[in-house]
């Protein structure tokens, strides 16, 4: 997305390509998820409701 402009170039010579190793560190921590845990289809899982807190 920003790799043409010469201020991305910059910083990732002097700082890293931080968005792709957050990337890479989002993935393998879906991977390790995907693996203890069974994951549900969006659709199946119960509506997700606000407790009442009192109000009228």
């Amino acid at each position: 997305m920003f790799q043409e402009t010469p201020i991305f170039s910059r910083l990732v010579d002097e700082r890293g390509d931080i968005p792709a190793q957050v990337r890479g560190e989002a993935e393998r921590i879906r991977r390790d998820l995907a693996r203890v845990m069974p994951w549900a289809p969006v659709s199946d899982l119960p509506a997700r409701t606000m407790p009442d807190r009192g109000r009228p």
